[in-house]
């Protein structure tokens, strides 16, 4: 059965099949479109760091053929064989891409698709469309990544720029006046583990079911004739040279002391005497300046440059007659060439350019991808920091009766709806962020500690029992469903293993799965307070349940 993907959606590929030999149909065309349809294997930093693992016209297949591009069958405009069990370590990501040969915008395709083929069963489709898409001349598709276990993620990211762009985006390089190999000509035959032509002979295991109807003609893939194509490289460039700064030569004696006098001269500072010697109007303590060489002449008063008319020694600044620009009227020295430019310096601060629909940009910011999927996104009010695209913001209520509950229980949640197309990114008073995939579970967080979520998830407030405790009971939300969470916390949590000797302030406590049993264990007592000494920790939180369960404790208390 073939399970449906719409854009952002993620899935374990073990749900979806037992076998490891893939087959990935991709069609994507249009009037008068020409598409170059790669497959990228991107190391953890989700670089290409080994260029032998862009697997595009060129370059059909990785070096153990755990990823071989078979060309056109089946109905689908290219196709690849991905085999996970031969995937060496190294590579932890495999980004499917389709990028414009030429003029024209993804906006202009009709309807696509990405399938995924096991056992000669197709068992997962992410469609898409070119009303999706604006300008952009590239797309990504969707990709297999490595999270404890190969997981599949329905991407659907408009790129900007073609094939050479998608390749420096991910870290590659294209050599120039490179002459272009011959292409494969093993694409003309179908391969033995491709699906036949006609529906007469079953599809093998690993192979594209046979097409229903007629094959529809696939776009001509494929560089144009007689125009030199430039294999890709992984060489990063070469570091630019930061030690060209002059020598400045030191004096040899240590800091803060003067060098010894020969014997009947005075040392620069001091009178004949021995005695510190003062500049007139000055501090006590400062020296007076040493007089110059005979036929030069005397330095300004101060002792701050060369006299006026005359040019600074190398290395040392001029005199900056007052009220003149910066430099006495003269141009700042620029830096030769070799130091650091300030696109070597920011470089770090990119936009992080995964393509999923929910991106950490650093520990304490994170950015949402809105797609046309019907999924909007509720985050806390005024946790926008940045937004590029047509994105609307509007007031999500919770209505009467979550006012209510929400005042009674101290888990009333302010939020707003951001919709549209765009890309939204959100932080609080510098708090660290940690998105958490929600797969038909659920999971029980404070409402302070909340700052967005899909909307697709369910929320409610839950209600722990407890005897002792102000009010008699706890109350935390709980969200179930499938999509994401953000949740938010003072300073970097730690993740705890649930096992019957668990307990936790429940001021530090932020989350934990709601499958775990809580109990509350409260010391609040008349003697605990009657006396001097107490140690403050009135109420704490014992949990328990099955292995797999766990609990979010953040280093401060609420």
């Amino acid at each position: 059965m073939t399970r449906e993907f719409q854009r952002g959606h993620k899935a374990k590929i073990g749900d979806l099949t037992a076998g490891t030999d893939l087959y990935v149909g991709v069609q994507i065309a249009g009037p008068g479109l020409t598409f170059d349809i790669s497959c990228f294997g991107l190391d953890a930093d989700e670089r290409l760091s080994d260029d032998r693992y862009f697997v595009f016209f060129n370059q059909p297949k990785s070096p153990e053929e755990s990823v071989q591009l078979l060309g056109a069958q089946a109905g689908d405009s290219e196709s690849f064989r991905v085999t996970l069990d031969k995937i060496p370590p190294h590579i932890r990501k495999l980004s499917f891409t389709a990028a414009l040969d030429g003029a024209g915008q993804v906006s202009q395709i009709g309807p696509g698709y990405l399938r995924i083929v096991a056992g000669g069963e197709e068992v997962a489709r992410y469609s898409f469309n070119g009303s999706e898409f604006s300008t952009e001349r590239a797309v990504m598709l969707g990709d297999f990544y490595l999270k404890d276990v190969w997981r599949f993620a329905a991407v659907g990211q408009g790129f900007d720029g073609g094939l050479e762009a998608l390749l420096k985006n991910f870290g590659g390089e294209v050599a120039e006046e490179a002459e272009a190999p011959a292409p494969p000509t093993t694409a003309q035959g179908a391969p033995g583990f491709a699906p036949p032509p006609g529906a007469a002979a079953p599809a093998p295991s690993f192979g594209a079911p046979a097409a229903p109807a007629p094959q529809q003609p696939a776009p001509d893939f494929g560089p144009p004739q007689g125009a030199p194509q430039a294999p890709p490289a992984a060489h990063p460039p070469t570091a630019p040279q930061v030690h060209n700064a002059p020598t400045v030569a030191a004096p040899l004696a240590p800091p803060g002391q003067q060098p010894p006098a020969p014997p009947g001269q005075s040392v620069p500072g001091q009178d004949p005497y021995g005695r510190q010697q003062t500049v007139p109007g000055g501090f006590p303590g400062q020296q007076a300046p040493q007089a110059p060489p005979y036929g030069q002449p005397a330095p300004p008063p101060g002792g701050y440059g060369p006299p006026p008319g005359q040019p600074a020694p190398y290395g040392q600044p001029g005199q900056q007659p007052p009220g003149a620009p910066y430099g006495g009227g003269q141009a700042p020295a620029v830096p030769q060439a070799g130091g650091p430019g300030l696109g070597v310096v920011l470089d770090k601060y990119k936009e992080a350019p995964t393509g999923q629909r929910w991106t950490p940009q650093n520990s304490k910011l994170i950015r949402v991808d809105l797609g046309v999927d019907g999924q909007p996104v509720l985050a806390r009010q005024g946790s926008m920091v940045l937004y590029q695209g047509k994105v609307d913001f509007s007031y999500k209520g919770a209505g009467f009766r979550g006012r209510i509950v929400g005042n009674a229980t101290g888990q009333e949640m302010q939020l707003m709806r951001c919709t549209g197309q765009g890309q939204v990114f959100f932080a609080e008073n510098s708090a660290h962020v940690h998105p958490i995939e929600l797969q038909g579970d659920a999971i029980c967080v404070s409402a302070d500690s909340v700052l967005a979520f899909d909307e697709s998830l369910q929320h409610e407030v839950r209600r722990i029992e407890g005897h002792g405790i102000p009010g008699g009971a706890l109350f935390t939300m709980q969200f179930q469903g499938t999509g994401t969470l953000v949740v938010k916390t003072q300073g970097t949590p730690v993740v705890l293993p649930v096992t019957p000797t668990t307990f936790a302030d429940a001021n530090a406590i932020v989350a934990w799965s709601a499958a775990s049993q809580v109990i509350i264990s409260s010391q609040v007592s008349l003697r605990r307070h009657a006396f001097p000494g107490h140690s403050g920790e009135t109420v704490n939180l014992q949990f328990r349940g099955a292995p797999g369960n766990f609990i979010v404790v953040q280093p401060y208390e609420v």
